[in-house]
């Protein structure tokens, strides 16, 4: 007999995906905060890369399914997306406007 494969899908409520939009709502509001507050001048620029990983990660994550898919393809593409990053920061080295 042959064997037969269950794939079992995950589909997301839409209210899943109206939580996710709300965070990225409020996370963009602490981004534009972050920016206008003065005493913040100094460790601005952390702050808004970490906010910025934040909602990138909660897009790839619900909006691209990367969450729901096989390990594999998630894989391609953090491979994909590292390889990007260095070829971006090499750049920048070369250059010369890395700090």
């Amino acid at each position: 007999m042959a064997e037969t494969h269950h794939v079992e899908e995950v589909h997301v409520s839409s209210r899943t995906y109206v939580a996710v939009a709300a965070v990225l709502a409020v996370l963009t509001a602490i981004e534009v905060m972050v920016f206008y507050v003065e005493a913040l001048s100094a460790v601005v620029l952390p702050i808004l890369i970490v906010l910025m990983v934040a909602k990138f990660a909660l897009v790839a994550m619900f909006f691209m399914h990367l969450k729901f898919d096989s390990p594999i393809l998630t894989g391609i593409f953090v491979w994909g997306l590292t390889v990007a990053v260095l070829i971006i920061v090499a750049l920048l080295a070369i250059f010369g406007a890395l700090i």
